[in-house]
């Protein structure tokens, strides 16, 4: 393999060889990606087959759930549960990497056992980041736009502006712990932080309550042909006008990858489209792409979560770009269309082979 400039790719050792990573080109890299049969982490290891990379270890709890179907198109080296990962890391068996992609958590903004989410989304985050350094890996965590809170203090990828951070749940506030750890420890200076916005597309079907209103929405207006929105409970925002920063998982996969294999790419970066649109504008492109008229309803917020809801939120994409991403974002009508069309109405899910 020729010999590429630092700027351009990340050189790393492993085995004793020099591996080269670009956004483009992972060929020669062996991965690690944590919540591998997950929605993010499944659509990472698609992202890396296209790429050139099958030597992938996925990790994951598969249990009970229907997300081992993510894995089935999908080429890799090896499976190993959650448990058994860091035992096995520390001691050897599974080999050397040359990237962690750890998108393993509970993503779950309405779970309350925050003794469990510590563990889960903190401390292994912590033990595994640690290893990762220990071992020269390159290391990119999935941190939330959650941690945001209710952006009255921003929504900029600033790692100075981190105390001030304010999450509305547990969940944002076990991602929010790690970001702050990492900076106390000196970490943000060696690895990437990804704070993900409202990404939606294949591979989701399994995250129950947790899965986007594309996917929701298109159930219902399947089976009564009506989308359900949540009644706003703010004066300022009008029912159904309520924005969010919705970004297509093929972006944020080619987002992820192109940090991942830019060496000069550390700490905080927001991964959004760098727009917010309105809930109706998201119901209307799912109506869109199914041909169909727009027929939305209001419903009451139930009351667990009134509290804790972002009525806005908007990634500054500027240090992103900073790092020399310049592709452009997928504008939400064609996201939606291409999910809808693709993959929702055939009931598809990633596949290297296809698209």
């Amino acid at each position: 393999m020729p010999r590429l400039s630092r700027r351009s790719s990340l050189r790393m050792s492993w085995g004793g060889n020099q591996r080269d990573m670009k956004p483009n080109d992972f060929s020669g890299a062996r991965v690690l990606v944590t919540g591998g049969a997950g929605f993010i982490g499944s659509a990472l290891v698609w992202g890396l087959n296209r790429r050139g990379c099958d030597n992938v270890v996925v990790c994951d709890i598969l249990g009970t759930a229907e997300k081992w179907r993510n894995l089935t198109p999908l080429r890799f080296a090896d499976y190993v549960e959650a448990a058994d990962l860091l035992p096995r890391l520390q001691n050897g068996s599974l080999g050397k990497f040359d990237l962690v992609l750890h998108m393993g958590a509970c993503s779950a903004t309405t779970e309350k056992d925050a003794t469990y989410l510590i563990k889960n989304n903190f401390e292994f985050t912590k033990d595994l980041a640690q290893w990762a350094l220990a071992n020269k890996v390159r290391f990119a965590y999935a941190s939330s736009a959650a941690t945001y809170g209710d952006g009255s203090a921003g929504m900029e990828d600033d790692e100075s502006k981190l105390d001030s951070l304010r999450p509305l749940n547990m969940y944002g506030y076990s991602k929010h712990l790690f970001d702050l750890h990492a900076k106390r420890a000196g970490f943000l200076n060696k690895m990437v932080g990804l704070k993900f916005f409202n990404v939606f597309g294949p591979n989701e079907d399994h995250k129950g309550d947790m899965r986007s209103l594309v996917h929701k929405s298109f159930a219902q207006v399947q089976e009564k042909g009506v989308i359900q929105l949540f009644k706003s409970y703010r004066e300022e925002y009008r029912d159904g006008e309520q924005k969010r920063d919705f970004l297509y998982v093929k972006d944020c996969v080619a987002m992820t990858l192109h940090l991942a294999a830019t060496p000069r790419a550390n700490g905080l970066f927001n991964i959004g489209s760098g727009q917010a649109r309105t809930w109706i504008d998201l119901s209307n492109a799912v109506f869109a792409a199914l041909k169909k008229k727009s027929v939305i309803k209001f419903i009451e917020m139930p009351e667990i979560i009134r509290e804790k809801y972002q009525y806005f939120t908007q990634a500054n994409l500027l240090r992103l770009r900073g790092t020399g991403y310049a592709a452009p974002v997928t504008s939400l009508e064609n996201a939606v269309h291409d999910y809808v069309r693709k993959y929702l109405v055939p009931d598809k899910r990633l596949d290297p082979s296809g698209e």
